[in-house]
């Protein structure tokens, strides 16, 4: 018997454990239930509430596939690998198949489950899945991992140019299994886990299943796509794919994505205008922090990439940060970034950029509490993503900016956002003003009267005191 064990991979189409183990005989699937390891990476509770409803939609799938799901709950991980060996026995299993995650945590997690087993003979088998390309496949001409993006984008589009990752074929209906002792365990609901449930306005916003994401997908290439490149950074249009937190709990393949958008080339290799070269770039660079995150460890426990970087002296200010995290800082932009984080638990990137450089640069917090901000809030929180998003705003990363390139929030406002719609839609205490006015509306008139607050910081001093900090280390 064999044992196909789900993680953040939550589908059936285009899924390389889950084909491989098919074609290695009858099998049964697992899915562990973490709470309280999740609780300790600061996974959001949107996001805990997202997986649990794919996880419903999961098990009616593997069902129609005669493949019987098995739910068990361990707190934590260091408990996993005790739980799968009396599960292999229990149901006479004598290999895993399961797909690579690249966590330090999640590494060390598989170590022991197969350290666990090599005394029954009984193997752990682990498939590349979450990337274009295994990761410690791309290599420099000195075989080193790449440390910025451009070099290692230009490695991937030698790789892409010579063939496109390809899916796995359709899964095939096996045979019913008589499985007396399997336990009918249902799965669990939110409300069994966390006390907050998000409301039905914030699930009916991300609904679940493959066949969603595939057509979010498929309108992004049939609609949106050609117009990327110049329409994306401006956050109050639906421009992008919105597709991060279906790519990150595995309900869409990557593989899937790189189809679809070679989809009119017949597969092959051509970039036929700058929308699509936009978007494949932005995929890529997920698939780079994958590969900084598996190469350089200690991005994954709370450290910075660049290592003269931890010399940094960064402020202790617990009320500027409350003002952050609540969007109230009395800078519009950044403020509306915030509030549609806590309201939608999603973020659009370019305002991503923009209050992380905030909180970093400009309030000089460190970025490892901003980080654990969007985690804790975000239905697409990756730790590869989040962290490398963060290091580079920060200028702690890798291919990270000059320290001395500050966005300034208001002239990245006016610019991707000129007649205030965005401002306007999060921050409607200020939907009144006109746009001249909107993006920082106490610089003519300090004496406004609104209810809305004064900037906490000033923006030219404070750069000044950014720079200078990153000077002295």
């Amino acid at each position: 018997m064999q044992l196909i064990w789900f993680r953040q991979d939550l589908r059936i189409q285009d899924h390389a454990a889950l084909w491989h183990v098919t074609q290695a005989g009858p099998c049964i699937a697992l899915v562990i239930i973490s709470p309280e390891q999740w609780a300790l990476h600061h996974d959001s509770a949107v996001k805990i509430d997202f997986y649990l409803r794919q996880l419903q939609v999961l098990k009616t799938q593997l069902k129609n596939l005669n493949i019987a799901l098995v739910i068990r709950r361990i707190p934590f991980w260091k408990d996993v690998p005790q739980g799968i060996l009396q599960l292999t026995q229990q149901f006479n299993i004598n290999c895993i198949h399961a797909n690579i995650e690249l966590g330090v945590n999640e590494l060390k997690r598989d170590v022991q489950v197969q350290k666990i087993l090599d005394p029954y003979n009984k193997a752990l088998e682990l498939y590349h899945d979450r990337t274009l390309f295994p990761v410690g496949s791309i290599r420099n001409k000195s075989h080193q991992p790449y440390q910025v993006f451009g070099a290692f984008k230009k490695n991937c589009y030698e790789r892409l140019s010579v063939s496109l990752p390809q899916c796995y074929p359709q899964i095939e209906v096996q045979a019913a299994l008589q499985l007396d002792s399997l336990d009918d365990e249902p799965v669990c609901i939110f409300a069994d886990l966390y006390p907050n449930q998000p409301s039905p306005e914030l699930q009916n916003r991300w609904p679940v299943s493959e066949e969603y994401a595939l057509t979010l997908l498929d309108d992004f290439i049939n609609d949106k796509v050609t117009h990327y490149e110049k329409e994306r950074d401006f956050p109050y249009l639906d421009s992008t794919s919105q597709l991060s937190p279906y790519l990150n709990l595995g309900m869409i393949s990557i593989r899937q994505c790189i189809q679809a958008l070679f989809r009119q080339q017949q597969g092959h290799f051509h970039i036929a205008h700058l929308g699509q070269q936009t978007w494949l770039d932005e995929l890529l660079w997920r698939e780079f922090y994958q590969h900084i995150l598996f190469d350089f460890p200690q991005v994954s426990k709370h450290q910075p990439f660049k290592a003269d970087t931890k010399r940094i002296q960064w402020r202790d200010a617990p009320e500027d940060l409350a003002a952050w995290q609540q969007g109230q800082t009395g800078i519009p932009i950044v403020d509306a970034g915030m509030r549609q984080l806590l309201a939608t638990g999603w973020m659009h990137n370019r305002v991503r950029m923009i209050t992380a450089m905030f909180l970093t640069k400009n309030l000089l917090i460190d970025w490892r509490l901003g980080e654990q901000w969007f985690m804790q809030h975000l239905i697409d929180g990756d730790l590869a993503a989040n962290n490398g998003g963060w290091q580079w705003c920060a200028s702690t990363g890798t291919d990270s900016v000059p320290y001395f390139r500050i966005f300034n929030p208001v002239s990245q406002s006016q610019k991707f956002d000129a007649n205030g719609d965005y401002i306007r839609q999060w921050v409607p205490e200020l939907a009144h003003l006109d746009a001249k006015t909107l993006h920082e509306p106490y610089a003519r008139n300090s004496n406004l009267n609104l209810n809305y607050p004064k900037p906490i910081v000033d923006l030219k001093q404070t750069r000044i005191r950014a720079i200078e900090a990153f000077k002295n280390i």
